[in-house]
């Protein structure tokens, strides 16, 4: 196959995309540029204005504040709105955007129609307002998102950034992540927890839930790609793969910080015998993960779960044999989250392990991946700030003195665990518009389905860390034995080169 021509899957895990959605976005930025604007305009404007041309390099410094932040909104507006795609081997029909979606509100309707599109800022804000439909599955027009929207920086998204993210980036503080977190976690279990009976090749019966009975909010991990796992096996999948690079031993003392409802908990004490404890702020996990390890026949002082926040958890050095910590770092933030590892580690023992998965972006991207990111810490995840490059996470874990044993990316993954829940949202419309109203499944339909295409196109994607402390006396042979990466499946016996 050709690297120039791109070529859509038909594999049954994952929501396929069509050859439109497999199109390249805008991409045109360079630090280079922007630090010459930024540095540039205050001299210019030092050099034609008068009186002011008679200053020396304090007055420049003094323009340098003056017009550095418009500088920068400037060139981020210009390159957001005209810059070029990354590539166009993917041709956009250019149809109009009636095709695509339905404005219903008039002013809107002034401003973008026919071959103008409209920025997805503006679109999606619409849409939660009821302001604007889609002509169609929402996963399936926004496959085709490239031929109508736009992911220009608005200036409602500038707003956002310096009145909203960027403060709450610098502050980060213990009671925001409680309001934040409590508010998101402790809604009704029943809005995570919708029942619904799927078809799949009009033969297969599949039951299912918004997260599944499993009641586990991170990725799941597809095993067969020519199979459709159901969302309960993917996350059996994501427990097994984990308890195994954590090598559980029943003598294992087991962490799980932001254990959400409980499962991973439950899941290690009465497979392996370990003595296991979770961590999280919501006290409605808390409870439900609590009335899981009793109904799981696991005795109450061989597991417990935790309500508090992780600067809570009991200090000591060494106290536990492993650790996990399952896509809850996002919420650290980047501001403590070398402190969050620094506890970490005098928390693991000397010779233990732990498996990290935490959420990421790539480093290569695209506007469209920080419009996307922008709209999640907004609607979804609010003070998940630390969502970065596999590089930077890597960096911070070095600093913290651990060493990396392996690193599966499981973006993809993610895709596949994300479409299951969007099935599973729309199934239960009704019983949601019920409950918590029109704009609540709206956002999370819509939150669901961007995030579908997000992870599977690298947008997004989670990154899975097996690592140890970085010490002369650690026995690293020893974890050859379960290190999977190097243990593989061969079709055939190779031939020896001769």
């Amino acid at each position: 196959m050709s690297s120039s021509t791109p070529k859509p899957t038909t594999l049954a895990a994952i929501k396929n995309a069509p050859l439109l959605g497999l199109a390249e976005g805008n991409a045109q930025f360079s630090n280079y540029q922007l630090a010459a604007v930024v540095l540039g305009v205050p001299w210019l404007v030092k050099s034609m204005l008068p009186l002011v041309n008679r200053g020396g390099f304090k007055t420049y410094i003094f323009m340098l504040l003056l017009t550095g932040v418009p500088a920068t909104i400037a060139y981020w507006a210009l390159m957001s709105n005209y810059g070029a795609r990354k590539n166009s081997k993917v041709q956009l029909p250019g149809k109009d955007i009636e095709t695509y979606i339905t404005i219903k509100d008039p002013e809107l309707k002034k401003l973008y129609a026919g071959k103008n599109k409209i920025p997805m800022q503006v679109f999606h804000d619409a849409y939660f307002d009821g302001k604007i439909d889609f002509n169609g599955d929402v996963l399936d027009i926004l496959e085709q998102r490239h031929d109508w929207t736009t992911f220009n920086f608005t200036p409602e998204l500038f707003r956002y950034v310096f009145m909203n993210f960027i403060p709450e980036v610098i502050v980060h503080s213990q009671s925001q992540d409680e309001e934040q977190v409590r508010d998101h976690y402790d809604r009704g279990d029943d809005f995570y927890e919708w029942q619904v009976v799927l078809a799949f090749c009009s033969i297969l019966l599949t039951r299912l839930r918004f997260l599944g009975p499993r009641m586990v909010y991170t990725s799941g991990i597809v095993l067969s790609p020519d199979t459709f796992e159901s969302l309960e096996t993917l996350q059996d999948n994501k427990l097994a793969v984990v308890c195994n690079k954590l090598d559980l031993k029943p003598t294992d003392r087991l962490l799980d910080v932001g254990c959400g409802w409980g499962t991973l908990v439950a899941y290690a004490a009465k497979n392996f015998g370990c003595d296991a404890t979770g961590v999280t702020l919501g006290k409605n996990q808390a409870k439900f993960g609590t009335k899981r390890i009793a109904d799981n026949g696991v005795p109450a002082d061989r597991a417990r779960i935790l309500c508090c926040d992780y600067r809570e958890i009991p200090h000591g050095v060494g106290i536990y044999d492993k650790i996990v910590s399952l896509e809850m770092a996002e919420h650290v933030g980047v501001r403590r989250y070398s402190a969050f590892l620094a506890q970490m580690y005098e928390l693991l023992a000397d010779d233990g392990l732990f498996v990290f998965q935490v959420a990421g972006l790539r480093q290569g991207w695209q506007f469209e991946d920080l419009v996307w990111g922008l709209f999640m810490n907004k609607y979804v995840f609010p003070g998940a700030d630390a969502s970065a490059s596999l590089a930077w996470v890597v960096n911070k874990l070095e600093q913290a003195n651990f060493e990396i044993k392996s690193i599966d990316v499981l973006g993809v993954h993610y895709s596949a665990t994300l479409w299951r829940w969007y099935l599973n949202w729309l199934s239960n419309k009704d019983k949601v518009v019920e409950k918590y109203g029109e704009k609540w499944f709206r956002t999370w339909a819509f939150f669901l389905a961007w995030s579908t295409i997000a992870s599977r196109q690298g947008t997004a994607s989670v990154f899975q860390i097996t690592m140890h402390k970085n010490l002369n006396a650690y026995h690293r042979m020893l974890g050859a034995y379960n290190h999977a990466g190097i243990h593989v499946k061969l079709d055939k016996e190779p031939e020896l080169i001769l």
